[in-house]
């Protein structure tokens, strides 16, 4: 499976570090943040947005809280929280970026 370079846009290899025709490193998201904490925090708390703040998505995170008593919020992190638990450690990384 090939992925597009983020600099020039060619095609390279899904795990490809550098492009091979522009020769910028492609950006490999820090393994800092694991999917199984984010599931948890997803379905636990999700209707606060705290697993948006552990992702770094400090904009959702904001929205989730300014809407919780909605209940929306809590309907779709239950959603996530089903989906980054079951979501290998390289398609959650790509969720960080």
């Amino acid at each position: 499976m090939d992925k597009y370079c983020r600099e020039c846009g060619a095609n390279i290899r899904e795990k490809a570090e550098i492009c091979t025709s522009c020769g910028i490193r492609q950006f490999t998201p820090a393994p800092d943040k694991n999917h199984i904490v984010a599931g948890v925090l997803a379905l636990l708390l999700g209707g606060f947005g705290i697993h948006k703040f552990y992702m770094g998505k400090i904009g959702m995170g904001i929205l989730y809280l300014l809407f919780f008593w909605t209940f929306i919020p809590a309907l779709v992190s239950l959603i996530e929280g089903i989906i980054y638990l079951l979501d290998s450690d390289e398609k959650f990384a790509q969720r960080l970026v």
